[in-house]
């Protein structure tokens, strides 16, 4: 109940500019995808924060943190479905801001998987939080302009395959290898995940900057990104609770 609480207690302080930008068209298939992740990653946050209480202590800080991911990003998609409605263009600050808290979140979940059942280097954290880093911020700087767009995305693909490498083949293909079954196979998913899922991400920067057309591609960019941050951020967490449970209750 006093999770539930705390909860309710944060949509009542909810933005009122996210109450703003009137209604949807229904052929704008971007907006409608701002709306409805909006309303997965509410869902999504409400169930974690709930599970923390069928889980065994060690599992609970990893269902917050999946908590806080789908949090954070819920918050700001309150403000990105709203400057899309209203003004049509990419939120791409507010964006980059979801982004620069909730990547290393879900980075620091690798770590706490297998922290709960086995002895992790600290420095396995530490690539992966300076790799996610170096991705975001080049990844920023090419789509606000900063620098030339395609300088920006070799930069930022580089850094996602070395966070790759670290969990496939160096320090967490290490620690895995001592965890439980279930671990090792939640680990392959969320790996699957990183390689497979979060190339969405990069489609979307191509598809937006190197190929889209200029009256296209803030719809091709934000629709991709949109159903990216829908099954990262949500299955992550689900895969991290389903472990959990699992670890937790013996089945």
């Amino acid at each position: 109940m006093k999770n539930i609480f705390l909860i309710l207690v944060g949509l009542v302080a909810m933005p009122t500019f996210a109450a703003g930008g009137g209604d949807l068209d229904a052929s704008d298939m971007t907006g409608v995808s701002f709306w409805l992740v909006t309303a997965a990653l509410l869902a999504s946050t409400v169930f974690f924060f709930i599970e923390r209480d069928n889980v065994s202590a060690k599992w609970k800080t990893s269902l917050t943190v999946s908590g806080l991911v789908t949090g954070i990003a819920f918050w700001h998609y309150l403000y990105m479905r709203g400057v899309w409605v209203e003004t049509g263009s990419s939120p791409t600050v507010f964006r980059y801001i979801d982004w620069l808290l909730t990547v290393p979140l879900l980075i620091i979940e690798f770590y706490l998987i297998l922290r709960a059942v086995t002895n992790v280097a600290g420095q396995l954290f530490m690539k992966l939080f300076v790799g996610s880093l170096v991705m975001l911020v080049f990844g920023y700087l090419g789509e606000s302009g900063g620098m030339n767009v395609t300088i920006a995305f070799v930069i930022a693909m580089a850094a996602w395959i070395y966070m790759i490498q670290v969990l496939y083949s160096g320090d967490g293909k290490t620690a895995v290898s001592a965890a439980s079954p279930a671990v090792q196979s939640a680990y392959k998913t969320m790996m699957l995940i990183i390689i497979f899922g979060w190339a969405v991400y990069p489609l979307g920067y191509v598809m937006g900057y190197l190929v889209g057309g200029e009256n296209v591609y803030a719809a091709n960019l934000n629709l991709i990104y949109n159903m990216a941050d829908f099954v990262n951020k949500i299955l992550f967490g689900l895969i991290i609770w389903h472990v959990a449970v699992k670890e937790s209750h013996g089945t």
